[in-house]
């Protein structure tokens, strides 16, 4: 059961990725209010809504729906499985918050097209990316390498707790700003401080791993992934701010124009899980040392 539980939290974070990339092409086609009423499709019960009328923006939408309601069902089944196999407490209660949050998430998604409401679409948009990270948590915690961790004790682990803790928080509020962007054109000086601070943060997160624990892959891969993300990052949203806000012809325009903005939104959930993932992984395999090992330490850089 434990095995199934992992394998559904893999599961999840797939669909869930999708849904995300077919959510930024529902926003940035400008199908979001395509389908007017919900939760039914046009009058129809949404699951029987006839696949010979899912054309041009209705197809983005109708899509959207559809599999949120996947993700949804995918959410419930892996919360039951937990329940039923996990023997820790923490994390049957993290499954029946992932239930809730995909909830309130559709319910969201339904106010935004009855109420026409942008400041929906944003907390909507925010959630999502939440909702990833936390699927992606749930892979991980559930995975063999999870539960055969053993935490070193190494003198700058608090150090690298706070500084990857920081990050992550950093890269939600980027994301956040990243919205208000989207949505009312607002907020791109948040959005440019965000992505300067990240700049800063991700390779000296990076390089301080690579030389204090370059021998451990579980914290040297993810950040070696999280510093190449911050690059396709940067490049995607330079990209997508000359699409919305230059007068410059991109190559393959208007197709580019599409792109830019919606992959720029999913890597920047991919951004997220992968600094959460180092945040759990520095939790776990690093443990402080003991105070008179760590006085030590610093009595001796002090005299060095």
């Amino acid at each position: 059961m434990r095995r199934l539980a992992h394998r559904l939290a893999l599961a999840l974070c797939a669909a869930t990725l999708v849904l995300m990339l077919v959510g930024g092409l529902v926003t940035n086609t400008g199908a979001a209010l395509a389908v007017p009423d919900w939760p039914t499709t046009f009058g129809y019960n949404m699951f029987l809504f006839p696949w010979s009328k899912m054309v041009g923006g209705i197809l983005y939408e109708h899509s959207h729906r559809l599999l949120g309601a996947a993700v949804g069902l995918m959410t419930i089944a892996l919360a039951a499985t937990l329940w039923l196999s996990e023997g820790r407490r923490w994390l049957r209660w993290l499954g029946v918050a992932a239930v809730i949050a995909v909830s309130v998430q559709g319910v969201l998604g339904g106010l935004r097209v009855v109420l026409v409401e942008d400041a929906i679409a944003i907390v909507h948009g925010a959630l999502a990316q939440a909702f990833f990270a936390l699927a992606v948590s749930m892979a991980l915690v559930t995975s063999p390498s999870w539960a055969t961790a053993a935490p070193a004790r190494s003198p700058d682990a608090v150090l690298l707790r706070r500084l990857v803790l920081l990050t992550t928080g950093v890269v939600y509020f980027q994301i956040v700003f990243g919205a208000f962007l989207t949505h009312f054109g607002a907020r791109l000086d948040g959005h440019l401080l965000g992505a300067a601070a990240l700049a800063v943060l991700i390779p000296a997160l990076a390089l301080r791993i690579r030389r204090g624990h370059g021998d451990k892959p579980a914290l040297v891969l993810p950040a070696r992934f999280l510093l190449a993300l911050l690059v396709v990052q940067l490049l995607l949203g330079f990209g997508a701010y000359a699409a919305r806000f230059t007068d410059l012809v991109l190559p393959l325009a208007p197709f580019s124009g599409l792109a830019f903005p919606v992959t720029h939104r999913l890597v920047g959930g991919l951004l997220l899980a992968a600094s959460l993932v180092l945040t759990l992984r520095c939790h776990c395999l690093l443990a402080p040392p003991e105070r008179g090992v760590a006085r030590d330490l610093v009595s001796r850089e002090v005299t060095a």
